[in-house]
């Protein structure tokens, strides 16, 4: 694979429906590895069923999603917060900056429409980086699974 996601070494996402799925399902048609944290029980706003689709999540001891929020964090060594156009993070997607803030984590806020933006702040990432992956649920911003994984695929030709 080419493009500016070549040289992650893993795609880090907490399941929740919309941004972070597709991270996932990205990651899962690319032969890329992913992991993460998921509520405990492997809940999304669908209900339980993450660790079926996605085996390599991790439970938190927690149904609280703002600890998933705060470990995939932790553990990754970058995170990228992709929203819909015109919108800004609110609930879990704000969390996720504050806490890459908090820890000074590289992260990158940016619209999924901002390819060229996306793409060079992925480009002066090192090789081997696990990125975080983080956006809306689906049912708050409705077309966002679409809207990343086009953005995905199109940083990696």
């Amino acid at each position: 694979m080419a493009g500016p996601l070549a040289s992650l070494a893993r795609v880090v996402s907490g399941g929740q429906t919309g941004a972070d799925r597709a991270a996932l399902d990205w990651a899962l048609r690319h032969g890329v590895e992913y992991g993460g944290w998921c509520p405990r029980g492997g809940i999304g706003e669908d209900g339980p069923g993450l660790l079926g689709v996605y085996p390599a999540l991790r439970e938190t001891p927690t149904e609280d999603p703002d600890v998933r929020t705060a470990w995939n964090v932790r553990d990754s060594d970058a995170t990228l917060v992709l929203v819909l156009p015109g919108t800004r993070p609110t609930g879990g997607s704000a969390l996720t900056v504050r806490e890459a803030q908090r820890l000074g984590r590289p992260h990158l806020v940016a619209a999924t429409d901002a390819r060229a933006e996306v793409a060079a702040w992925l480009a002066g990432l090192p090789a081997g980086t696990v990125l975080n992956v983080a956006g809306p649920r689906e049912s708050t911003a409705p077309g966002i699974w679409a809207a990343v994984t086009a953005l995905l695929e199109s940083l990696s030709p």
